[in-house]
């Protein structure tokens, strides 16, 4: 039986605080359909878990201890596409909590209305992939999983903008990059339907970092600080690694990120 929460806030809080995967779909599908039809009004307030539950597979391990894929192989390619499934998983994640988390900022409704439809569309592309594995013989939690996306996460739950900053505009917009690459191996190793469906999320990322460009410059225009020199710094200290080549000028672009944001001239 679904909850129907009090405000937008607790709605958020109750999708991170569920761990089954097709609950957590369901849950984000239902709220956001009613936030869309008035049905939820209230922005409230309520307190994000600082580590949202985990189903109990897939095992997750650190990033340097993950196995590598197989290249080429059936093998490899359920490996990438378990990959970014989990992701995508950890996205409606990254959604709702950054609604939950950063009410108090006193955002218009329009930032809630773009990031309630990056959840929807997250789990919609879990679930997307989800079958897609299944059709390979597989299922999510089949294979280990890296929390490298939530430690970006607890490294940004001080401040908006680094948030803003580090998820969509320096995570999300690295999958802009590396999907034409992506694409073009599981076309060469004649996984045509897999690389559609990459080709599909890949376009529907792009509104993604387009919202946090946008509201990553709202708030800095708020604040009367520069949008590229503060994305910049934000950058060099939260951020473990650096801004790396190639880059997908023309999905970038469309996605209001121009070059002066990760240029290295």
């Amino acid at each position: 039986m679904t909850i129907f929460p009090s405000s937008l806030a607790d709605a958020a809080v109750h999708v991170l605080n569920t761990p089954d995967p097709a609950t957590k779909v369901e849950l984000t599908q239902t709220y956001a359909l009613l936030w869309k039809r008035g049905k939820i009004t209230e922005i409230g307030e309520s307190a994000a878990p600082d580590q949202p539950p985990l189903p109990s597979r897939p095992k997750l391990m650190l990033p340097k201890d993950m196995p590598k894929r197989p290249k080429g192989s059936l093998e490899g390619r359920i490996a990438f596409v378990h990959a970014i499934a989990h992701i995508e998983f950890i996205a409606i994640n990254l959604a709702w909590d950054l609604i939950a988390r950063f009410t108090h900022e006193k955002l218009p409704r329009q930032f809630y209305d773009a990031w309630v439809g990056v959840a929807r569309d997250e789990a919609e592309h879990f679930c997307l992939l989800q079958s897609r594995l299944t059709q390979l013989q597989a299922q999510y939690g089949d294979m280990p999983a890296h929390d490298g996306l939530w430690e970006a996460a607890r490294d940004t739950t001080d401040d908006i903008l680094a948030r803003l900053a580090i998820v969509p505009m320096v995570l999300e917009a690295r999958g802009l990059d590396t999907t034409p690459k992506a694409v073009q191996d599981l076309m060469a190793s004649g996984d045509t339907e897999t690389a559609q469906l990459m080709e599909k999320i890949a376009v529907e990322e792009i509104p993604h970092v387009r919202a946090g460009v946008q509201w990553f410059e709202h708030i800095c225009a708020e604040r009367g600080i520069d949008p590229v020199s503060s994305f910049r710094i934000i950058v060099n200290d939260r951020f473990k690694g650096k801004l790396r080549p190639p880059f997908n000028a023309e999905a970038r672009t469309r996605a209001g990120m121009p070059p002066a944001y990760y240029s290295q001239e």
